[in-house]
């Protein structure tokens, strides 16, 4: 297989900015998206990852074009899907799928699930009739939800059972390629697991690939093959998943590595903080975006834009410095000292863990 077969998707220096100025007002643009460049490869899971406000979602929409770019394209097999008309794009839609991240608000409440999900089948004329019902029955099913459900509405069924009606819905057009935007961050903590293990049995079922936009790096480390991580607009490092947590090269890649929260207080240690507040989307800093907040911010970073260059290793990452400080990791970023009260439960939890150790042990 050449190079190019193995590309599904491709964007490629896309852009979008939202506002304006009104009357009499000067001009307020929020650069959501700036520059972002990136390749998905037939069969992956490819992980989109960043705080709230980094343009991540709008990523997403950008590559299905449900909204407009305001520069750059989108590949899909190699086609422009912005050079396609409305009646190609509506064809183009049976490939091309999102899973929307708020499954209370993504499904039509006047309508059955039988009807929200035959939908697609119907628009795209799969099937008709009876095969049509029976194809719904089959997806029922396939997400975990008896047929005999298809007449009732959403509001008679759970937030996870909605994720599945939502992802029965992408399924029903056949696709290639479904985005997943933020799916499970609305849902609890075990219905995440169960919506994940449900992705991945149907990605691997059906053949399909997968982009996960989130920001639980739990999640992305479980079921993504790359990741690609965000900062204010722009993509800061482009990695395989594995690589990326071992050995962060961006320092907001670390900083996001040593946010993830550590279940045994035993182990738990003060965390890094990063500094300063996150700059605005409508007027970011010049040079480095990150600068602002980085602990290894020199002169250049200040005056000069890095360019997403390649590693050795093949990942890639924008930053000036990330030779001196790849192996840095969290011990790059000033840990603040514990508060005294923190230090004083620790203690006394550390006192009742031995003493119960030694109960345990005497016990034997």
């Amino acid at each position: 297989m050449s190079i190019k077969s193995e590309i599904i998707l491709e964007g490629i220096d896309l852009v979008k900015h939202f506002g304006g100025g009104g009357v009499l007002s000067s001009p307020t643009v929020v650069r959501a998206v700036d520059g972002v460049s990136l390749q998905v490869k037939r069969g992956e899971t490819f992980a989109i990852v960043g705080e709230s406000g980094c343009g991540k979602s709008t990523l997403g929409r950008l590559l299905l074009r449900l909204i407009e770019a305001t520069k750059g394209d989108v590949l899909y097999e190699g086609q422009s899907i912005r050079a396609l008309g409305s009646r190609e794009m509506r064809r183009l839609r049976r490939d091309l799928q999102i899973i929307f991240q708020d499954p209370f608000a993504s499904l039509n409440p006047r309508m059955n699930v039988g009807d929200i999900i035959g939908e697609p089948i119907a628009l795209h004329g799969l099937a008709r009739g009876g095969a049509r019902r029976e194809r719904v029955s089959e997806l029922l099913q396939t997400v975990g939800i008896a047929p005999t459900h298809a007449d009732r509405y959403p509001h008679e069924f759970s937030g996870g059972q909605r994720q599945r009606i939502g992802i029965a819905r992408a399924l029903a057009g056949e696709p290639k390629l479904i985005i997943g935007d933020e799916p499970v961050s609305a849902l609890d903590v075990s219905i995440q697991a169960q919506i994940i293990n449900l992705l991945e049995d149907l990605k691997e079922r059906f053949g399909l690939t997968l982009v996960i936009v989130a920001h639980d790096l739990a999640v992305i480390r479980h079921m993504s093959d790359r990741v690609a991580v965000m900062y204010l607009g722009e993509i800061v490092e482009l990695s395989e998943t594995d690589a990326l947590f071992d050995n962060p090269l961006h320092p907001y890649t670390q900083a996001l590595l040593t946010a993830i929260p550590v279940p045994s207080p035993i182990n738990r240690k003060a965390k890094p903080l990063l500094q300063g507040d996150v700059p605005s989307p409508t007027a970011p800093p010049p040079g480095c975006r990150f600068h602002t907040r980085c602990p290894h911010a020199k002169a250049l970073c200040r005056e000069e834009h890095p360019k997403l260059e390649s590693a050795p290793d093949g990942r890639k990452v924008a930053c000036h410095f990330w030779r001196e400080i790849q192996n840095a990791g969290a011990g790059a970023l000033a840990a603040p000292a514990p508060s005294e009260a923190l230090a004083k439960r620790l203690a006394l939890y550390r006192t009742w863990r031995d003493r119960q150790d030694k109960t345990g042990a005497s016990s034997q």
